[in-house]
């Protein structure tokens, strides 16, 4: 099946910021659409502003003014679209994920027996920023073009980016904010590619100032995050936001809002109910949220009135969870005839990071029937959901290993994984080689299906060698 737009598109955009996309790469079964609909999103550059409405901007609306230059791109560029259709083909199709899809999802390699997860790998979000990115090297081929960050968190993609002589911009050793980027390497007529978790208002704001071309593959997910706290800050609302403070997405999330609190799970969001019902020691809960705060954070009159966004690759079921404690809180203190005037909640979870935890939850649920020895997450390291399909094995305690890349895997049977603190170890890898092996594989929505069947490519090279070794 050639890797084209049309074959990898599996949703569709229903009105300004709804609900986006399902996975993709044929990972679904729900209708394909146009090709065109790959590179555009329902969001459109806003019109101009009378005298009135330029008083009343947002940064949103700042943002949909730069989409209107001639030189911000969002939707590609036809010319050179079959080429990267091709280079794309190439570098992520798999004829082992193939063949395990079509066969129920299990196949048996040299006493391996595999059990893929029912939803794994590229989103529709991840492969549309690959094919803008790789299309806009093509289509500014005497440019020099830069990347704000790694495209997505898969070592391989950016590798193939470096190749391409994409520059990406460095962080500013000089400066005492460890999130500055130097921009210094950025000259006019040169292009910009904007990565799949965004930029901040602050770097498209600089961009917009420069004589510089920016593609845009910002997933259409987290752009739906932006018009999400947008609506909070036009209600007067402080965001509180669901994910990791430092990640790149919550860093241009929170670029967005005017007051907000980062809050990174349900121990955090119970902390700040608590505030809210009982009020606190306000330096103790300002000095444990001091890199998760707006500037001039107040507790005791900024949670007063909120509103709940997240980063899409957070656990739903967490979110949903916090949701329910705030609103509880917010009742608790204002009252239930008063919850609507003080507590604004929209679903901004992306489709795809729920389906594959769920996929890896039904995993897990079957273990035992199936045997497995163990469950692969293959992704990269710095990846947020991929590191939380880890978590979904690990928390219900069967065997499972985070890998960054096939390497990992050693022929000594040793493996290089990522455990759920963060932590980079090395270990043995299949405790005994001199059986069948049973093993559960998923794969996190920024990861090629080639880096999947090259990891289990891997383990079957190991069992045969090995395992053969152990039967003489």
């Amino acid at each position: 099946m050639k890797f084209s737009s049309p074959a990898v598109l599996t949703a569709v955009f229903l009105a300004s910021g709804a609900v986006a996309f399902s996975p993709s790469v044929g990972h679904t079964t729900t209708a394909t659409v146009r090709q065109s609909a790959l590179f555009s999103t329902t969001e459109e550059a806003a019109p101009a502003a009378t005298e009135e409405e330029e008083r009343k901007r947002t940064k949103k609306d700042e943002r949909l003014r730069m989409m209107k230059s001639d030189q911000f791109y969002r939707k590609g560029f036809k010319e050179v679209r079959t080429d990267v259709e091709d280079v794309m083909e190439d570098q992520f199709k798999s004829e082992l994920v193939d063949d395990l899809k079509a066969s129920n999802y299990v196949v048996e390699r040299e006493g391996v027996t595999v059990h893929l997860a029912k939803d794994f790998g590229f989103c529709w979000g991840v492969e549309r920023s690959i094919a803008l990115a790789y299309e806009a090297v093509k289509h500014f081929p005497d440019k020099t073009v830069h990347i704000t960050n790694e495209l997505i968190h898969n070592p391989e993609v950016n590798d193939n980016l470096h190749e391409m002589k994409v520059q990406f911009i460095e962080k500013d050793a000089t400066s005492a904010d460890p999130n500055k980027k130097d921009f210094s390497t950025v000259n006019d007529g040169d292009v910009v590619i904007l990565p799949a978790f965004g930029a901040s208002y602050e770097e498209m704001d600089l961009f917009d100032k420069k004589n510089v071309d920016v593609v845009d593959t910002t997933c259409p997910w987290v752009s739906k995050v932006w018009n999400t706290v947008d609506k909070h800050q036009k209600a007067g609302s402080t965001s509180i936001i669901h994910g990791k403070y430092a990640h790149e997405e919550t860093i241009a999330t929170i670029s967005f809002c005017e007051d907000y609190i980062v809050i990174k799970d349900l121990n955090e969001a119970q902390m700040v109910a608590d505030y809210i019902t009982k009020g606190g020691d306000r330096e103790e809960f300002l000095s444990y949220f001091k890199n998760a705060v707006s500037e001039g954070f107040d507790p005791d009159t900024m949670l007063s009135k909120i509103g709940l966004a997240n980063q899409t690759t957070m656990y739903k079921k967490e979110t949903r969870a916090i949701g329910q404690l705030l609103q509880k809180a917010v009742m608790a203190k204002f009252g239930p005839q008063e919850v609507n005037d003080h507590y604004m909640e929209f679903d901004t979870i992306c489709d795809a990071t729920q389906e594959r935890q769920d996929a890896v939850h039904d995993l897990v649920e079957n273990s035992s029937d199936l045997g497995l020895d163990f469950i692969l997450v293959v992704g990269g390291w710095d990846s947020s959901n991929t590191a939380h399909l880890l978590e979904i094995p690990e928390h219900a305690g069967v065997r499972s290993f985070h890998i960054n890349r096939a390497e990992c895997i050693g022929a000594d049977n040793t493996i290089t994984h990522r455990t759920v603190d963060g932590e980079i170890v090395t270990e043995t890898f299949v405790e005994d080689l001199g059986k069948d092996v049973v093993m559960g594989v998923t794969s996190g929505a920024s990861t090629p299906d080639a880096a999947v069947q090259d990891s289990l490519s891997q383990i079957f090279l190991l069992k045969k060698v090995h395992g053969g070794a152990k039967e003489e």
